[in-house]
């Protein structure tokens, strides 16, 4: 006999119950939740309807049990606080949601062995399907090698190779668009604000940089690095700024090209009248700086679809390439110039 006051639980829709509201069988119903593109919009929209009505939510505990897969996958990151890492892993969050997977992270404050080795541990732990890697230093791929981790990787940044997936925007063609750009502009003179030399990105657009003016006959002898920050920028800019040996920088990111704006303007020299400017990943605000910047612009949702589909790809058991590549683009904006 129920005590008084007792209320009987109401049981939660399942997916039979969403198909018998929507007039479907539970196979179409799992093929809508599980957004399988053999369906049709009408169909999809009854079925969209009879869960929202329903409040169904899919029981993932279940479905893990029947599928061997947690729905989840392991980011393991470092640099976060840095435009270019903080977009990817949102491009990345974003691709894993829309294919029905939970993203759990593990941010590194230091990148060594021992923590790459710390935070895969805890993933695997957590029985991770896969873990996509944004850690754009140098011996993260050497670092990764060593390990047997049985699941899925997919570093961000880099070439694959045979056991780790790799997916990277062409940092060096990014490079070559802009010191091309400033080449037909009629520059001779165009030197490099660098990244850290210990970033695979700043590597490569180094490279590209050089590149592109060795193949057009021109010195490149005018390389600064810095640490990303506006900070450095305008340091260098300062330095810069006195020495005016380069009638146009090509800058490693948008953060310190800002830093070199305000420097140039406390120096009284006006860009790109006396110099020419273009910087790297088109942050939002770059067009709104004083002069608006040009500047080689990363897709950072596509670097995120292009992951998930290499990690979908092999969870699937398909054999695909081991490298995807995301190409740039340049935006021109205000502050490239022919030189006076």
């Amino acid at each position: 006999m129920a005590q008084p006051g007792y209320r009987p639980r109401r049981r939660l829709p399942r997916l039979e119950d969403v198909a018998g509201l929507a007039g479907v069988s539970h196979q179409t119903v799992s093929r809508v939740v599980n957004k399988h593109p053999n369906v049709s919009k009408e169909t999809r929209h009854k079925v969209e309807a009879a869960i929202a009505e329903l409040g169904y939510r899919r029981n993932t505990a279940a479905r893990s049990l029947v599928t061997r897969r947690s729905q989840t996958i392991g980011v393991l990151g470092s640099e976060l606080s840095q435009y270019g890492p903080a977009n990817t892993l949102l491009g990345v969050e974003r691709a894993a949601r829309d294919a029905g997977y939970f993203v759990s992270v593990a941010a590194l404050r230091e990148v060594t062995r021992d923590t790459i080795l710390d935070a895969v541990r805890h993933f695997l732990d957590q029985a991770v399907d896969g873990i996509v890697v944004i850690v754009p230093h140098l011996a993260t791929l050497a670092a990764l090698a060593e390990l047997a981790i049985g699941v899925p990787v997919v570093a961000v940044g880099s070439d694959g190779n045979d056991a780790v997936g790799g997916v990277r925007v062409d940092q060096r063609k990014g490079a070559k668009l802009a010191v091309r750009h400033l080449i037909a502009q009629g520059h001779r003179r165009i030197g490099h604000v660098a990244g850290p030399q210990d970033w695979i990105d700043a590597v490569a657009r180094s490279d590209g940089w050089r590149s592109a003016l060795e193949a057009a006959g021109l010195e490149a002898d005018l390389l600064v690095e810095g640490d990303w920050s506006a900070g450095s920028g305008y340091a260098i800019g300062r330095r810069l700024a006195a020495d005016r040996r380069a009638t146009a920088l090509f800058v490693g990111n948008d953060q310190m090209a800002l830093g070199i704006l305000r420097a140039l303007n406390e120096a009284g020299l006006e860009v790109p009248t006396d110099v020419s400017l273009v910087g790297f990943d088109d942050q939002p605000e770059s067009a709104y700086f004083s002069p608006p910047l040009t500047v080689v612009r990363q897709d950072f949702e596509e670097l995120g679809r292009r992951c998930m589909d290499m990690m979908l790809g092999v969870l699937g058991g398909a054999e695909g390439p081991r490298t995807l590549v995301v190409e740039p683009e340049l935006i021109l904006r205000s502050s490239t110039a022919p030189p006076c």
